[in-house]
């Protein structure tokens, strides 16, 4: 019996033991729930975690806020009204600063005001910078809190707090109500990238494209920054369009101050989704974005996109291969309707084959992040020489140096000789194709800006189009074949055309191995140029002797490199000696401000080496009065971006004017800083016009 009584008084003990030791181990830092007499809706407490880290010198704390139904209370960014809380820390001891984690807000609106902020019970997570972790610390705030339902009532609370840090243990409670508030604030997400932030003072909107690889569901976005100038501004809610992995934002901005001012401003850029949010940075430009735009204007998109790849058959890139097609309408006399029909529908498969290998490959690019554009195949050098090679076979084919033939016995469904062959036809077609990617032409830029900033199903309609388009004349005859009978019949006037055409295409093959010099010694490309062009002259007088051989001497030297194919775009001037180019500095996009404010106009032109439509340009219209002296004026400032090689940087630029591709030319000035889009195809009307408009003053 006294065993028992013993017994239980030993337990007794180590139970109350106990619970003491275990109350002097779980001390919680807390301020206890605070309430203003006068304003009873709202309570809050300020509590510790008891987490620490001594290497940054920081503790964990969270303010919790509870509100009476109908109360809400703001966000760092009030919106149109409000006030956002805070708390002046300026009465405490070794206190370096404190950081203000903010959960995502929502928007709330009364009598056509919106506002930001939170309703019900909101955790404020924060963290604690302590100047010396070995002293205590003394807390002392006083808590500015704006709270509303049809009033609104500011109220203080005195938070006092103090603690060292060496004694602080973990509070289970404190812990669980910090990481729920932590888990409502945005963070980074690798998949989420902005694109761009544009400001147009026009209208006084924010456009943010951001792009999500996981996808969207339902985004909102919000934006708020640290100058002055953000914190005046007050960002409604944004009209979002969302096409593929891309979100469109675009939302009105005003100010109690008067007119916004957000150009050049840094903003923090807030996006939320049903199951995640984000916070990242941007500086807003006045680079405009092109906004998607209705599914009822993507016909006209089509359109466009139809009648630009119809122009296409025109440019200087396509002519050497609309040589070989006339060669082959020509010697279609003789051939039965259905077979002239079934080449040009082989020709018009190979052209729509071959975009559609460029949208798969655009996707592709799109897909790993890397950059878009019309023609950036030609950036990378083994496309170059492998059209070098392509182009040269051609040429000699053309010549008559040799024939391509397949054989009708392997290939039942072939014609019998190779040049008639519906494999030779397609592959013609598929050549064109790639041959006419260093050209623009109008309507194009749209139609492929369009599409590189779409979905995946609408970029593969869209270049659908296009092929559709530069096939037309193909599908033309091959819908009415007698249209081939109405050209003159074969004779030795034929031998001569194809002649021409396949010397235009070795100087075709001698200009794109000229654009090897951006990856190997001019030494190297002039040795292949020289040995291609000597192998292929010993071929020509082999088969036709001398005179042929010296004609082609003289055509290679009169019109060598790119020369033939871009003055045949400039005959008004081909003629009259060009001057010297003007002396260009490289793009450099914050100095175009920098120069506007100074009262300079900016002239941007990005080009490429292996553009021809650059080229075109420049001869035709940059290097020719008026816009040749124009550009020597003393305020105007001449920058250039080269994409002949990859760049993100003038990708960037590129894709912040809503262009995916070269020439692109722009002016900007102090009646235009946000900038002049010319036209793909330059004229001195349009570059002057440009000038005038942009300096406001005319030409001097």
């Amino acid at each position: 019996m006294i065993i028992r009584r013993f017994s239980f008084f030993t337990a007794f003990v180590w139970l109350v033991g106990s619970l003491f030791s275990l109350s002097a181990s779980a001390v919680e830092y807390s301020t206890g729930w605070l309430q203003n007499p006068d304003h009873p809706p709202v309570e809050l407490r300020y509590m510790l975690t008891g987490q620490q880290n001594p290497e940054n010198k920081t503790v964990e704390a969270l303010l919790e806020v509870k509100l009476d139904t109908d109360w809400k209370t703001y966000w760092r960014s009030p919106g149109e009204g409000g006030v956002a809380p805070s708390i002046d820390w300026s009465l405490s001891n070794n206190l370096d600063a404190v950081d203000w984690h903010w959960p995502m807000p929502k928007r709330y609106e009364f009598l056509g005001v919106e506002t930001l902020g939170y309703k019900d019970t909101i955790i404020f997570p924060m963290t604690i910078h302590v100047k010396d972790m070995s002293k205590p610390v003394f807390l002392s705030g006083i808590l500015t809190m704006s709270s509303c339902t049809n009033i609104c009532v500011l109220t203080d609370y005195e938070i006092t707090l103090d603690f060292h840090p060496a004694n602080l243990t973990a509070s289970e409670q404190a812990m669980h109500l910090y990481n729920q508030g932590m888990s409502r604030v945005p963070t980074e997400q690798p998949s989420v990238e902005i694109k761009a932030l544009s400001w147009n003072k026009e209208d006084n909107t924010m456009s943010v494209v951001a792009t999500n690889t996981l996808g969207w569901t339902q985004p909102d976005v919000f934006i708020d920054g640290e100058s002055q100038h953000v914190q005046d501004a007050s960002f409604l809610k944004p009209t979002i369009h969302v096409k593929g992995d891309t979100l469109t934002a675009r939302m009105k901005v005003s100010s109690w101050f008067g007119e916004p001012k957000l150009l050049g401003e840094a903003l923090n850029v807030t996006i939320s989704d049903t199951d995640f949010s984000v916070e990242t940075q941007g500086v807003a430009t006045d680079i405009p974005v092109i906004l998607p735009t209705s599914d009822s204007n993507l016909i006209e998109i089509i359109g466009i996109a139809l009648l630009g790849g119809l122009i296409l058959n025109i440019m200087p890139c396509v002519l050497p291969v609309l040589g070989m097609k006339l060669s082959s309408v020509i010697a279609a006399e003789g051939l039965e309707q259905r077979q002239i029909r079934m080449q040009f529908l082989s020709s018009a498969a190979g052209i729509i084959t071959s975009f559609w290998l460029l949208a798969g490959f655009l996707i592709t690019l799109k897909l790993s992040g890397q950059a878009l554009g019309w023609g950036v195949q030609f950036q990378s050098p083994y496309f170059i020489a492998a059209m070098v090679i392509i182009t040269a076979l051609f040429a000699a084919n053309m010549l008559g140096l040799f024939e391509i033939r397949l054989s009708s016995k392997t290939n039942t469904w072939m014609a019998t000789k190779g040049d008639d062959s519906y494999a030779g036809h397609f592959v013609q077609g598929m050549f064109a194709t790639l041959l006419a990617t260093p050209c623009s032409a109008p309507f194009l830029g749209t139609a492929v800006a369009f599409a590189l900033g779409a979905d995946i199903i609408t970029l593969i309609a869209i270049f659908t189009a296009l092929a559709v388009g530069m096939a037309a004349p193909w599908l033309v005859i091959a819908l009415f074949p007698r249209l081939a009978k109405l050209l003159p019949k074969p004779g030795m006037w034929m031998d001569k055309v194809k002649s021409l055409f396949g010397l235009m295409m070795l100087a075709t093959s001698l200009w794109l191995l000229s654009l090897m010099t951006s990856f190997l010694s001019t030494a190297a490309v002039v040795l292949v140029a020289v040995l291609l062009v000597v192998v292929l002259l010993w071929r020509l007088g082999k088969v036709k002797g001398r005179k042929p051989v010296i004609l082609a001497m003289a055509f290679i030297i009169v019109g060598s490199g790119g020369g033939l194919i871009a003055g045949s775009m400039t005959a008004e001037h081909w003629s009259t000696p060009l001057p010297k180019d003007h002396t260009w500095q490289p793009l450099d996009i914050n100095a175009i401000q920098q120069q506007v404010s100074q009262g300079k106009t900016v002239v941007v032109d990005v080009t490429a080496d292996w553009c021809i439509t650059c080229k075109v340009n420049k001869m035709s219209v940059l290097l020719q009065d008026p816009v040749y002296s124009a550009l020597d004026s003393e305020h105007i400032v001449l920058m250039k971006g080269d994409w002949t090689r990859p760049s993100d940087y003038v990708t960037g630029y590129l894709r912040s004017n809503g262009r995916f591709g070269v020439p692109f030319n722009i002016v900007y000035g102090p009646s235009a800083p946000t900038g002049i889009p010319l036209p793909v195809i330059l004229s001195s009307s349009d570059v002057i016009s440009a000038i005038e408009a942009a300096n406001g003053k005319g030409v001097e």
